[in-house]
């Protein structure tokens, strides 16, 4: 059976989402409604370009030796692509057979994990984006409590899944020490974390939400400096730091 997806928008050099120079797809339709959204015209699931696999597969084709030199390969974002689990599951699987094709799950672990493991079964690397771990500051970040996202998390772990984890940070919202010590021990206590990264919180995305007619709770909120970008990293290290200690 062939699935269609519906598409956000399409990347063919991305450099930031994961190994390499990378086909990075952008899906249409997200559960979470982060007040720091850069895409929010992504949340709405009937929105979007209904596409076929062989169709971004004909898209993808032309740079297929760029990203196998690079090492890189092809990266499926959101919106929150484990929400249309079975067309990205279609469509690794073809890249795999195809041009044996390194791929990447850029998700928020937003999703029952059976309903993707026909995709995690295809997937080489998942890029989890863990926003908070303060349960009830999750609901206010998000909409959502994060108990599906750490759940998803172990459940990559117990499977040997090579992860990068990501936390976006916000000034005055995910900055904490206490929350950035308790990601650092979490992460201590999973299995194949091979990398940590912190992504400053930018305003690029919101003209977006004017044009929506959505406030941006966010306004007037600065870019995190070089220096509160290293204390974060610190933080989590710490904490990762601390488990591992504790384990000997």
């Amino acid at each position: 059976m062939s699935h269609t997806g519906r598409i956000h928008s399409v990347e063919t050099f991305g450099t930031v989402d994961g190994p390499g120079i990378r086909f990075v797809l952008f899906l249409q339709g997200c559960a979470l409604r982060c007040r720091y959204c850069h895409n929010p015209d992504s949340w709405d699931t009937a929105g979007g370009t209904l596409r076929t696999v062989d169709g971004i597969l004909a898209e993808i084709e032309p740079y297929v030796d760029y990203y196998r030199r690079s090492g890189g390969g092809i990266t499926v974002s959101g919106g929150e692509p484990t929400l249309q689990a079975p067309f990205v599951a279609e469509l690794f699987k073809a890249c795999k057979e195809r041009w044996n094709l390194h791929t990447a799950l850029d998700s928020s672990g937003f999703c029952d994990p059976s309903h993707a493991e026909e995709l995690l079964k295809v997937t080489d690397l998942v890029l989890l984006d863990l926003k908070l771990m303060d349960r009830f500051g999750h609901r206010q970040l998000t909409s959502q409590p994060n108990d599906r996202s750490l759940a998803f998390a172990r459940h990559l772990s117990d499977r040997g899944k090579r992860m990068w984890i990501r936390r976006v940070l916000v000034p005055g919202v995910t900055d904490a020490a206490e929350d950035l010590m308790d990601l650092g021990l979490f992460l201590g206590e999973l299995e194949g974390v091979e990398k940590v990264e912190i992504l400053p919180y930018h305003r690029m995305g919101e003209y977006k939400w004017r044009q929506l007619g959505l406030p941006y709770t966010l306004e007037g909120t600065a870019e995190p400096e070089p220096e509160e970008v290293d204390r974060a990293y610190r933080m989590i290290e710490e904490g990762r730091r601390l488990i591992l200690a504790a384990a000997h």
